[in-house]
């Protein structure tokens, strides 16, 4: 893999500014859009080239974008039709001119330093084709709050320090490593993790930036969060990712099923093992994600319940989206890059 001599040995000098890409995959972000350009102008180390991908947004993403970026030549705007977010990277990888691209979403607020510290990793490693940065979760309420304790990966020791991720939505990648594994698969979801594990797979080395951190924005509403696994989950059953998965989800419910046949053919008592075992796993699931908290903060019975709530939410819409894969025509996957309209 090629790295230009200058940025590794001239760290100090004008010719050390890196040559880096920001791709961003969005669709009908008109309400964060802002906030994310906003963060991407405080950057301390500012991308050369800008390139927000759409996929076929029904508000007024496109038009926003447009009129945000108007004054800065670095921003290309390209209309990738219906793009998932597979696509929409690759298809803003491809039209990059930098041999480094960052990759963030959008409905993400980047801290001013996440660019240059990916950078920084980069550099200290010449050998690694992708930098992974941290990433942490937007907290605002009691119901994100919950969220964070059912779904967000909990922070794990990393050769850069103590982190969150591989997280796609914060990563440096060269070029290379993205042609070397195929791109993004097509999908709505599971396509960072196809990635990445296609990157483990290749054995190309990777960094860790555990300081180059993004904020992530949590669905706001359980209807939001229901809708967004069951798109998850139907992504991840037509990328054939079951064994990941729903298979897990399928046995525990076929255990819980089997003690309720043993309270009907033996005992009644055998009807408390299924809601206690679900229990267990939410305690298990929040203790696992309680970072530091302590133990009376972890199990206050308001927040034992309101977790429950929202894993019942999370696993509901994992059944419900295993079915619609099932029910529902599978996606073609495209393992090329695409070329969509460029605007502005």
């Amino acid at each position: 893999m090629d790295h230009p001599a200058e940025l590794i040995s001239a760290p100090n000098s004008e010719a050390a500014r890196p040559e880096i890409a920001l791709v961003v995959p969005m669709r009908d972000e008109e309400g964060t859009l802002r906030a994310l350009i906003e963060t991407i102008q405080a950057q301390e180390l500012q991308p050369s080239e800008i390139i927000l991908v759409d996929g076929a947004s029904t508000d007024g993403t496109v038009e926003l974008a447009r009129e945000l970026t108007a004054e800065d030549p670095r921003y290309r705007i390209i209309e990738a039709g219906p793009a998932t977010p597979g696509r929409g990277r690759n298809v803003g990888i491809a039209a990059a001119r930098c041999d480094w691209i960052a990759l963030t979403d959008a409905g993400i607020r980047l801290e001013p330093q996440w660019l240059s510290r990916l950078w920084d990793a980069a550099r200290s490693q010449p050998e690694a084709g992708i930098v992974y940065g941290n990433f942490e979760p937007e907290v605002r309420s009691f119901f994100e709050e919950c969220e964070a304790l059912v779904f967000v990966h909990p922070r794990s020791p990393r050769p850069g320090g103590v982190m969150r991720g591989p997280f796609i939505a914060s990563s440096l990648v060269h070029k290379d490593t993205w042609s070397r594994v195929g791109s993004f698969p097509d999908l709505r979801a599971a396509e960072d993790l196809i990635f990445m594990e296609r990157v483990a797979a290749a054995e190309i080395p990777a960094a860790w930036a555990s300081e180059a951190t993004i904020w992530w924005k949590l669905p706001p509403s359980p209807a939001a969060l229901f809708r967004r696994f069951s798109t998850f989950s139907r992504h991840n059953a037509w990328a054939g990712r079951q064994r990941q998965w729903h298979y897990g989800l399928a046995r525990f419910y076929l255990l819980c099923g089997g003690f309720l046949v043993l309270a009907l053919a033996a005992s009644p008592a055998w009807a408390a093992a299924p809601p206690l075992l679900w229990l267990a796993r939410v305690v298990r699931g929040m203790w696992i994600r309680r970072d530091s908290r302590s133990i009376g903060w972890l199990l206050a019975p308001h927040r034992v319940l309101g977790t429950a709530a929202v894993w019942a939410i999370v696993e509901t819409a994992s059944l419900v989206g295993w079915l619609q894969a099932y029910l529902g025509s599978r996606p073609e996957t495209v393992r090329g890059t695409e070329t969509g309209v460029v605007s502005g």
